[in-house]
């Protein structure tokens, strides 16, 4: 099977969450899978990263804007790759551009348009653990775009609908769906499964576990999304 695996920024936020990642790639890895890995910047990197530019001007360009905290993913994609080649298993860390994600010319807030995806097939195909910046992508100038709000999730949903995975599971730090936060409120109830109205109808409520824009390209591709905990091994919910 061919898998895509998505971590939140929460999800690699450390070294030991980075290791705990790498080891659920490994794991799916040695049980024959394919496995193709989308990460996010690590915790609160990205704000860091936009108070690094309001330091500089009140007045940056997007297209720079989007140069700055694209990085982000790429320094979380790297430290996975390093991580699951720390314990035995061929990664790479493709960049969005180097993984073949095409998008619009919209800075900010980019939309996908298609995949150039040779690299991570090639990849794959080597026995490698492929791990893509999430986020991003480049443009028909060859400027880094980003996707907005939810960006990784995104890109984890369009790589599985344009390499046809069989699975894409978005790890994150709740372990399924709820009908409103579990962090919050401790009667919060858990969904086994919801269908995409639902899922939009939980988003426009405030629901933060998914984004509208992933949730939408599930539903066009008919893209079959479990939402998963990185760090406890239960039964999460399917969309």
């Amino acid at each position: 099977m061919l898998i895509v695996q998505k971590f939140g920024g929460t999800s690699v936020a450390d070294p030991e969450r980075i290791r705990n990642a790498a080891r659920l790639l490994v794991e799916a890895a040695q049980e024959g899978n394919q496995v193709v890995a989308v990460v996010s910047a690590q915790g609160d990197l990205t704000d860091r990263l936009l108070e690094k530019i309001d330091s500089i001007t009140d007045h940056p360009s997007l297209r720079e804007t989007d140069a700055c905290v694209s990085a982000g993913e790429n320094i979380s994609a790297a430290l996975v790759a390093m991580a699951v080649e720390a314990m035995g298993q061929s990664a790479i860390s493709l960049s969005g551009w180097q993984a073949g994600l095409i998008t619009d010319r919209t800075h900010g807030n980019a939309r996908i348009r298609f995949l150039q995806g040779g690299r991570i097939r090639r990849e794959l195909q080597a026995g490698k653990i492929v791990v893509v910046a999430g986020f991003q992508g480049v443009d028909s100038e060859k400027d880094i775009t980003t996707l907005g709000r939810g960006g990784s999730d995104t890109t984890a949903v369009a790589l599985a609908a344009l390499l046809e995975a069989d699975r894409c599971v978005i790890f994150t730090d709740v372990d399924g769906v709820y009908d409103k936060d579990p962090r919050k409120f401790p009667d919060a109830v858990k969904y086994e499964a919801v269908d995409y109205g639902q899922m939009l109808e939980l988003c426009s409520r405030g629901a933060q576990v998914l984004h509208d824009r992933c949730v939408e390209l599930a539903r066009d591709h008919g893209i079959r999304i479990e939402v998963r905990s990185a760090f406890r091994d239960v039964p999460g919910t399917v969309v």
